[in-house]
C-alpha cells in the first residue's frame, strides 16, 4: 500500500506535463511582400496626342541610393488618357513582373491615385472577382486649363486594403487602411 501512496501523486501530474506539449511545428504560410524597384505609369491620350510615362526606379533596393523618378512630358489640358501601371523587381535576373501578382491577387491589393491641385480625375478600369477595383488599369481625365497648371500625382500600392471602406471603391486612399507596397510622388504638369 505505501508503494502505491508513493506514485499516487503522479498520476495526477503526468497528465499535465503531457498536455502542456500541443505545438503545432508547421509554421503558419507567410505570404511575403515581393520587391519592388520600378514602377512605370504609362498614359497613352485617346484620340492621339503625346503619351505620358512617369517612372521610378530604385535598382540598389533599400540600399543607400534614391530612387531616380522621371516624368516624360506634361499632360494635355481636357484630355482623357487610358492608362496602366507596371510594377517590377529589376533585382531579378530577367526582372520579375509583380504587376501579375497584383492582378492574380487582386482582392488583396489596390492602386490608389491622388493629385493635388485637382489637376484631374481618375477611374478604374479593372476588378477583382468581387468586382472591386485593382487599378492596374485606369482611365485619367485631365481638367480644362488656359494656363499650365502644376501639381503632384501619388501612386500608391496598398497590400490587404479594406475594400468595403467609404470611399475605396472610388480610389479614396483615406480609409483604406493595409501596408503599402510601394508609394511614390511624381510633379507633373497640365497645359
Amino acid at each position: 500500500m505505501k508503494t502505491i501512496l508513493k506514485f499516487l501523486p503522479l498520476l495526477f501530474v503526468a497528465p499535465f506535463v503531457t498536455s502542456c506539449s500541443s505545438d503545432d511545428d508547421t509554421p503558419a504560410p507567410v505570404n511575403e511582400e515581393e520587391v519592388i524597384t520600378t514602377l512605370t505609369a504609362t498614359f497613352v491620350p485617346v484620340g492621339g496626342g503625346t503619351t505620358v510615362t512617369l517612372q521610378t526606379q530604385d535598382l540598389d533596393g533599400d540600399g543607400p541610393d534614391a530612387p531616380v523618378v522621371t516624368v516624360s512630358g506634361a499632360f494635355a489640358s481636357n484630355t482623357t488618357y487610358n492608362g496602366s501601371v507596371e510594377f517590377l523587381n529589376e533585382l531579378e535576373s530577367p526582372a520579375e513582373d509583380i504587376t501579375e501578382e497584383v492582378q492574380e491577387e487582386g482582392d488583396e491589393h489596390q492602386i490608389f491615385y491622388t493629385t493635388s491641385n485637382d489637376l484631374g480625375t481618375f477611374s478604374y478600369n479593372d476588378s477583382d472577382a468581387d468586382g472591386n477595383p485593382i487599378g492596374v488599369e485606369f482611365t485619367f481625365q485631365t481638367v480644362e486649363t488656359s494656363t499650365t497648371l502644376d501639381g503632384i500625382l501619388t501612386i500608391t500600392l496598398r497590400h490587404e486594403p479594406n475594400k468595403d471602406a467609404s470611399g475605396v471603391n472610388e480610389g479614396d486612399i483615406t480609409n483604406a487602411g493595409g501596408e503599402t507596397d510601394i508609394q511614390t510622388s511624381f510633379n507633373i504638369s497640365v497645359e
